[in-house]
C-alpha cells in the first residue's frame, strides 16, 4: 500500500479558516481505504467558542459521522502541532496516526510543552509524524499574523 498525504486538503483548510479571520489551522481525518471522514478549519471566532480548534471540530464531525466516539483506524493530519486540549482529545478518539505540518514551541501539546503523549496517565499514544508540509503550513501562519501586527 502506497503512503498518500492528505495534508493538501489540511491546507485548504486553513487558508479558509485565515479567509475568516482564523488562525490559519486546519484538520482532516481519513480512515481506511484514504477516505476523507471529515475536515475543518479553526472557527473559535465565528463561533465564540475557544475549544473549536480544526483538530477538535474534525474529530467531533467524524464520531458523528461514523455513529462512534473512538476513531481507532483513523488518521488525522493538522498543518499546526496540535495543542494539548487537542492531543488530548487524539488520545481520547484512539486516533491511530497523527501527521501534523509546523512545530509549535510556544503552544504545543505533542513535541513540546505538555507533551501529553508522554505522560504515563495517557491511555492512548497516536503514531506521530512531524513536517508534512511543514514549509507551508509555517508560512500560512506567519504570513498571518505579519498581516495582524
Amino acid at each position: 500500500m502506497t503512503f498518500t498525504s492528505h495534508m493538501d486538503r489540511a491546507l485548504v483548510q486553513a487558508r479558509a479558516a485565515a479567509d475568516r479571520g482564523e488562525v490559519p489551522v486546519g484538520a482532516v481525518i481519513v480512515g481506511p481505504f484514504g477516505r476523507v471522514v471529515a475536515e475543518a478549519g479553526n472557527r473559535t471566532r465565528e463561533l465564540n467558542d475557544p475549544t473549536a480548534h480544526a483538530e477538535v471540530l474534525a474529530i467531533r464531525a467524524a464520531c458523528a459521522a461514523l455513529g462512534s466516539e473512538r476513531l481507532s483506524d483513523h488518521d488525522l493530519y493538522v498543518t499546526l502541532e496540535p495543542c494539548p486540549m487537542c492531543a488530548a482529545a487524539i488520545s481520547f478518539a484512539r486516533i491511530r496516526r497523527l501527521y501534523y505540518g509546523a512545530s509549535d514551541p510556544k503552544s504545543g501539546g505533542v513535541a513540546h510543552g505538555a507533551r501529553i503523549f508522554a505522560h504515563p496517565q495517557c491511555h492512548h499514544r497516536p503514531e506521530v509524524y512531524d513536517g508534512l508540509a511543514e514549509d507551508q503550513s509555517a508560512a500560512l501562519l506567519r504570513d498571518f499574523f505579519e498581516g495582524r501586527r
